[in-house]
């Protein structure tokens, strides 16, 4: 079945030509040459386009491609003009148009601008698929050939790049393709970790850690003759980064796309603790004894950051700069911060905690309707964005983009869509994380797990002498026996941290250079 188009052109007898090689090419053409009768007849016809000429007699195509989009919003439309004048082309592309072609145009030219137009999820949907077949096999050789840290880094993007790419595209057994190979990798990192993360703890030869992320990734940009924004999004993974990405393209420049690895136990407690302390858990416990609230300990367990990230600054040489810490919570807070910019622009280093991803997250578990909205990694992508879209956050960045500031963002650890129970049984001691375990006489699965009964050796506090850390591989998420169906069911596809997956441990830092 032919295409239909509709040509406004006041010397449409010129376009016959036109018209029929289009029409070899499977588009039927109706031909008006003003766009009074025009507008008359697109209301009662599909067209999939409209070509028009810029400058006829009476109504102009600009006036007539204003009332087309209050008629057909979404009908798109080709603007075709002789001149080339800036405020014309302006005007035409802030009304939304498709394409603007300079006269004289050949067919080939409509032609390709009908595609691009028409066919354009077509085109890119078979593209796309071709391309990741080609790079499915090369990501197949990396998961076989991965040796380092830096190799698992470069998988995981890779492996993000093309979720973002297979999620735009109308062929969907690609994406399920995909997420079959992100399981084999994940199978794959988990092993990969439970061999070589004690040694990271304990030789040179290891990634940057939460730990040590301070010190590495932030210092260098800090001084007392700059002012810098660190931003630490709570839960925040790399492909959600790479979703809100574009709305800084305008503002900054990305001088450095950076990863590291949360570390064991991923999850806020001992991640972020460790990322403002500049210590791991264990030695946070020693150097501050009052402050530090292990798993069973109840009481807020991340309420002393500030104190941490000035104990860290002094013995990195940095106590000198001027400060300002944040832990923004809920959005009346968050107007706050943004309404006192003033107050703390001009300090060397403004670091505000943002939480509501994690929010979000536990709120997929918690509340129906958030539940129902997020269905998957996409969905959750696409309401991360809309939020950030909106928020008074990415108001406070303009701010510091304004007055020059350097941004830094980043986050304490990711998270990741669980889907396999795995029953363990501990006493009332135990933990209540899904992703990780820390009790005595715990019972589990051996194949589901990393077990940690070295604690010190790990850095990990010990709460008594019989004490062990396990931690949930891949999407295992962990469940008591007691009540176990409904545990199960309440938990299972939700978002959770803790364990071990690409998702949660490898995380970005992202250095933002304002433009001017």
């Amino acid at each position: 079945m032919a295409i239909k188009i509709l040509w406004i052109d006041d010397e449409i007898e010129l376009l016959k030509p036109h018209s029929i090689f289009l029409e070899k090419k499977g588009y039927e053409t109706q031909m008006i040459n003003n766009a009074t009768d025009a507008l008359e007849i697109i209301p009662n016809e599909n067209f999939a386009a409209v070509l028009i000429d810029e400058n006829m007699p009476g109504m102009s195509g600009l006036e007539a491609l204003m009332k087309i989009k209050e008629i057909k919003p979404q009908l798109p439309v080709v603007m075709i003009t002789k001149s080339e004048e800036e405020h014309i082309m302006e005007e035409a592309i802030g009304a939304h148009i498709a394409d603007y072609l300079i006269k004289p145009v050949n067919p080939n030219q409509i032609l390709l601008s009908l595609k691009k137009i028409l066919d354009r999820n077509k085109l890119i949907t078979e593209k796309t698929v071709v391309n990741y077949q080609q790079e499915f096999r090369k990501i197949a050789m990396d998961l076989m050939n991965a040796r380092d840290y830096d190799d698992w880094k470069d998988i995981y993007k890779k492996l993000v790049f093309w979720e973002l790419e297979l999620e735009n595209i109308e062929d969907n057994q690609m994406a399920v393709i995909l997420e079959d190979q992100k399981r084999e990798a994940n199978a794959a990192f988990f092993k990969f970790v439970k061999k070589n993360y004690h040694d990271w703890l304990h030789t040179d030869d290891k990634p940057v850690l939460s730990h040590t992320v301070f010190k590495e990734y932030a210092k260098p940009h800090l001084s007392k003759d700059k002012n810098t924004m660190l931003i630490v999004i709570d839960n925040l993974r790399f492909d959600q980064w790479k979703t809100i990405e574009p709305l800084f393209s305008n503002m900054f420049n990305i001088e450095k796309e950076q990863m590291y690895y949360s570390i064991l136990p991923s999850a806020t407690q001992y991640a972020r603790n460790a990322l403002f302390s500049g210590l791991l858990p264990s030695e946070i416990e020693k150097r501050f004894p009052d402050k530090w609230l292990n798993d069973n300990e109840d009481g807020n367990k991340n309420q002393f950051e500030k104190e941490f990230l000035d104990d860290q600054m002094k013995r990195l040489g940095l106590s000198d700069l001027t400060t300002q810490y944040y832990k923004i919570l809920n959005s009346d807070f968050e107007k706050k911060v943004l309404d006192d910019f003033h107050k703390y622009k001009n300090k060397n280093l403004t670091v505000i905690v943002y939480n509501f991803i994690d929010i979000l997250s536990h709120a997929k578990t918690d509340n129906q309707i958030v539940s129902q909205m997020i269905r998957d990694d996409k969905t959750y992508r696409s309401i991360t964005k809309s939020w950030f879209e909106n928020s008074y956050l990415l108001q406070i960045i303009k701010k510091a983009q304004e007055e020059g500031m350097k941004v830094l963002l980043t986050t304490d650890h990711g998270t990741i869509f669980v889907r396999k129970p795995s029953q363990v049984i501990g006493d009332r001691e135990t933990s209540t994380n899904i992703r990780y375990k820390m009790g005595r006489k715990l019972q589990y699965d051996d194949n589901d797990v990393f077990v940690i009964e070295d604690a010190e050796g790990y850095y990990l506090p010990r709460v008594n002498v019989s004490s062990k850390y396990i931690f949930a591989k891949e999407d295992v998420f962990l469940a008591f026996p007691k009540n176990y169906n409904h545990f199960v069911n309440y938990y299972k596809d939700t978002y959770q941290h803790g364990g071990i997956s690409m998702e949660e441990l490898i995380i970005p830092f992202i250095t933002l250079s304002p433009k001017s």
